[in-house]
């Protein structure tokens, strides 16, 4: 099977929060798009926090959540994964955050949608780079593979990436 590549971030001089996934799933790839698969519960958040929900079109939501401070990305750069899972992800090589936090020093926390992209970040990525102030915080994965949490309960878990910007 042959690597998968991620997206690029989507980021603007207004960043003060990353949200990172692990790499973006099949229909995420095939779309071109963060979160497109319609039971991933992302943009069902994003909207009830940030008034970027799944209603609006895609480029919509991604500049109400730059103009509110937030970027998007993922840990990983490429891995080979087959199907959308995590768990049966290898292979992985990590995005370069040195140069994107030195290119971007206004942010100043980083949320994990879910474990995976926190464990690989802390593997892979937090050993490389210089001694950082940054805030991390893992979140309840917004993927439909994590159905143990509801709606609510998530909403209420992710509000802290507004307090984070307030």
């Amino acid at each position: 099977m042959s690597p998968r590549e991620s997206f690029s971030p989507i980021v603007s001089g207004k960043s003060k929060l990353l949200i990172l996934g692990s790499m973006p799933g099949e229909a995420s790839l095939k779309a071109g798009q963060y979160y497109a698969h319609p039971r991933n519960a992302f943009w069902q958040i994003m909207g009830a926090l940030f008034e970027a929900g799944p209603s609006l079109a895609y480029r919509e939501r991604l500049a109400r959540l730059q103009a509110v401070g937030i970027a998007l990305w993922d840990t990983l750069q490429t891995c080979v994964r087959p199907g959308s899972l995590d768990a049966s992800i290898t292979e992985e090589k990590a995005n370069d955050f040195a140069a994107f936090f030195a290119a971007h020093p206004a942010i100043t926390h980083v949320c994990f949608n879910g474990g995976k992209a926190e464990t690989v970040f802390r593997r892979l990525v937090l050993p490389a780079l210089p001694k950082t102030s940054l805030v991390f915080t893992r979140l309840p994965s917004t993927s439909p593979a994590h159905a143990a949490m509801t709606f609510d309960a998530k909403v209420r878990a992710w509000s802290i990436v507004r307090e984070a910007l307030s």
